[in-house]
């Protein structure tokens, strides 16, 4: 399915007089996404906010200093998504260079152990490690039970996570989140990375120490970019300085691997290379197979090292895309099944639908109907279904979950996630009864135009500005993302040329005829079948990057939109 020719809502903005330095067309742009003043163009390490506004830093710094000062035995617990991968890799090369013995970690088998820090793996990670100290990354916010078995058992625990909390905490030595802290926290959106980023910087600035933790900020960008989160002022700041170190031949050998296999240059990564080319192939390790792969990958001390895993892990990636078609057509059909307007919010179940591959699908689906969905796999425990649904601008689906399990106690057995995604566990014997909660609940809180197939450009991008130092310009000034979106143009175009390539893509060469010039374009997955012999005349919604072929380099539209006029 193929999703309709949108609404276009062009974004109207006055330039304010703190962009007047900059190009105008990046004003314009960064004007219409809330800047307003010169400082924000300044995406310096300087400016991101002190680790000193963020509550709770104290007390886990004074643990970490205990713990180098006593020679804890640390076990580092992360998660099977990007995020819990960068973090892993983050604390324990943060700790190493900080002057701790290189600690251990242990990421659960999803598959086997589920998500966050569980009696089951405190029992793991004592068989295994011996810990006096057991650190989360990105998860451990929810954790009661395993912070309870961790204490009876004699561990010290520090919690750092990004997850939003429930109305009870877990009995931690410490525990780290920006959502804990006041509404004035300029740092709220940060990713599990990120949480992890500022202990191992209030770490480093209590020792005194300069200079080390900073040369990890790739990890921190791969892993910000790849959760999706807000990229708000903190995090576009993290990003920009990782992509810096990137493309200065810096950062880790794991990072640097991952961009090549996917056929990204190191030197000219941008913000969409992490979130599109390596964060999926670290990703594949958790969704099919075991993320110690991945996290070996990204602590990695060598490039021929980090070589080997990174081609495993794209070996992973295709395997997933392989399963990702076969379910992705057999949702589609479901959905083309059918009858009436389309429902507020989907949930799709497939026998053998892969767990680790549902989140990708609902994703998928949601991009095709622009509905909230939940894609539902078997669990390993006979009788349950692992759940993960994506959703729209304007619902935020974790509060959708918790309005459902407020309402319908017992139904869910777990839940949790972000505003954009989210995942669950339910009897499987609860599917229709939970389908029809879930509609409600979105029906509930959501507003009407939430579900009009409406998209915001930055209007029309005149033909002198369709240039190659333009779009350098915006591809590399700012990184662009979740909250941040990259520019996006509209406009009709003469075609002088067009051809189908790869089967699927529709390639255009368009018609500026102001300048006297030509422009290549575009559309990839295109409905080919369904494409007129002759095209004369498109309108598009597009995006203008670099196209480097054969040592080339000349501006592109890429069309994310396109119907024929």
């Amino acid at each position: 399915m193929v999703r309709a020719f949108p609404t276009i809502r062009r974004r109207h903005v006055e330039i304010p007089a703190g962009l007047a330095e900059v190009p105008p067309l990046l004003a314009r742009i960064l004007a219409a996404r809330g800047m307003s003043g010169a400082e924000e163009l300044d995406l310096s390490l300087n400016r991101l906010p002190h680790p000193r506004q963020f509550g709770g830093l104290e007390q886990a710094v004074a643990l970490l200093l205990q713990a180098r000062r006593e020679h804890w035995r640390v076990c580092v617990v992360g998660d099977y998504d990007a995020d819990g991968a960068t973090a892993t890799a983050l604390m324990v090369k943060g700790l190493q260079q900080l002057g701790f013995v290189r600690p251990d970690y242990l990421v659960p088998d999803r598959f086997e152990y589920g998500y966050g820090l569980s009696p089951a793996i405190v029992d793991l990670a004592r068989e295994r490690y011996q810990p006096d100290l057991l650190i989360t990354v990105d998860n451990g916010i929810a954790s009661i039970d395993g912070v309870a078995a961790a204490r009876a058992a004699g561990l010290r625990v520090l919690i750092t996570d990004h997850h939003l909390p429930g109305d009870t905490l877990p009995d931690a030595d410490a525990i780290l989140n920006p959502r804990l802290c006041d509404e004035g926290f300029p740092a709220a959106n940060l990713a599990g990375v990120g949480v992890a980023f500022y202990v191992l910087m209030a770490l480093q600035s209590a020792l005194e120490l300069r200079g080390r933790v900073v040369d990890l900020l790739d990890l921190v960008a791969l892993g910000t970019v790849a959760d999706v989160v807000v990229l708000d002022g903190a995090n576009r700041i993290l990003v920009e300085q990782g992509l810096r170190r990137l493309r200065a031949g810096q950062g880790s050998p794991g990072v640097r691997a991952l961009l090549r296999v996917a056929g990204r240059d190191p030197a000219r990564v941008v913000a969409a290379d992490l979130g599109f080319a390596a964060g999926p192939r670290l990703n594949a390790a958790g969704r099919l197979s075991d993320m110690s792969h991945g996290i070996e990958c990204l602590l990695a001390e060598s490039d021929a090292e980090a070589e080997r895993h990174a081609q495993e892990l794209d070996t992973i990636n295709r395997e997933r895309r392989g399963i990702e078609q076969g379910m992705r057509e057999a949702a589609m059909a479901e959905v083309a099944r059918l009858t009436g307007p389309t429902p507020a919010a989907l949930c799709l179940h497939g026998d053998d639908w892969h767990e680790g591959v549902v989140g990708i699908l609902a994703s998928r689906v949601k991009e095709a109907l622009n509905r909230p969905v939940i894609a539902f796999a078997p669990a390993r425990q006979q009788g349950l279904l692992k759940g993960s649904g994506r959703s729209i601008p304007g619902l935020h689906l974790r509060d959708v979950l918790d309005a459902v399990a407020t309402g319908h106690p017992g139904l869910l057995q777990k839940f949790g996630g972000h505003a954009m995604a989210a995942g669950l566990t339910l009897e499987r014997r609860y599917l229709a009864e939970f389908t029809e909660a879930f509609q409600a609940a979105v029906t509930a809180q959501a507003d009407e135009d939430v579900f009009l197939d409406v998209i915001d450009t930055d209007g029309e991008l005149g033909e002198v500005d369709i240039t190659l130092a333009n779009a350098e310009l915006l591809s590399h000034r700012f990184p662009w993302g979740q909250g941040f979106p990259p520019p996006r143009f509209d406009g009709v175009f003469e075609v002088l040329n067009h051809r189908v390539v790869g089967e699927r893509h529709l390639k255009l060469t368009l018609g500026l005829p102001d300048v006297g010039a030509a422009v290549d374009g575009i559309f990839f997955n295109a409905p080919v079948a369904d494409l007129p012999t002759r095209i004369q005349r498109v309108e598009g919604i597009y995006r203008l990057e670099v196209n480097e072929f054969r040592g080339q380099r000349n501006p592109q539209l890429l069309f994310e939109y396109l119907q024929v006029v």
